[in-house]
């Protein structure tokens, strides 16, 4: 045991094959148990970095590569392929995308290699540069990997004001579609204003993802705190009406929280 614990990665390969073995909960599970699974590895992964929990984020990513680990042992029980074809195909994926590093191609930024990594995906066989996007991902996510995407190819406004200028005509897009009571419409503008006010979002180099849950974290606290201090007056939320809920949450936005 002592050989093993000098490679990590041959440590825990080690302990996946004891566990498939004779661990009764590891030898049922397959691809599609741990699905679920792993999508919330990657949301508690997710949660670390909002956090910068440095301790999260190590024991979030030990959880992340366990799950990469058991499918690739899954997929070797089956004859698909092996951890070492795994870690063989990534090397070799950016071996050959990073051409700058690993041939004679000359770049000048980082939009340069932004381009060319996507130029280097269509010869690969992708048919389209919004190739690779999961539909599965939260929307808001997706939006911002589509317009990043769009980006690297040059499909992109020049200057934030006119990012701006697309909000605006999106807002009165929307209310014309209101005032029209046009319920399909009304949605159908709702998301493309929420998409020009993502892209916006990347023009001041902001993610609207995590600015979102910024803010859905500071809602969750002040509510949480304009409860207790309800409570601590006697009194229940549901009781009170708006004016009064009001005064209670201007009173704790004055203390900065």
């Amino acid at each position: 045991m002592e050989t093993i614990s000098k490679n990590g990665l041959q440590r825990l390969l080690t302990i996946m094959d004891e566990l498939r073995e004779k661990c009764p909960w590891d030898q049922k599970q397959t691809e599609q148990t741990l699905r679920t699974l792993t999508i919330e590895e990657t949301y508690e992964l997710a949660d670390a970095i909002t956090n910068n929990d440095w301790d999260g984020i190590k024991e979030e990513l030990g959880d992340v590569l366990l799950h990469i680990v058991f499918y690739a042992k899954i997929a070797s029980e089956q004859q698909k392929f092996t951890i070492d074809e795994v870690i063989d195909g990534v090397c070799e994926k950016l071996i050959r995308r990073h051409p700058h590093i690993y041939g004679d191609v000359q770049v000048n930024d980082e939009e340069d290699v932004k381009r060319n990594w996507e130029l280097i995906k269509l010869s690969e066989g992708k048919k389209s540069v919004l190739g690779g996007v999961p539909n599965s991902l939260p929307a808001t996510v997706k939006a911002i990997r589509l317009q990043e995407k769009a980006r690297k190819v040059g499909f992109e406004w020049e200057e934030k004001e006119q990012v701006w200028d697309k909000v605006e005509e999106e807002i009165g897009e929307l209310k014309e579609a209101i005032a029209a009571n046009d319920k399909a419409a009304t949605e159908a503008e709702f998301g493309d204003l929420m998409f020009s006010l993502i892209n916006y979002a990347r023009f001041l180099r902001v993610d609207a993802e995590s600015a979102l849950e910024l803010t859905n974290r500071k809602f969750i606290k002040r509510f949480t705190q304009m409860e207790e201090l309800a409570t601590a007056q006697g009194k229940v939320l549901g009781e009170m009406n708006l004016m009064e809920m009001d005064e209670l949450w201007n009173t704790i936005k004055k203390q900065k929280s």
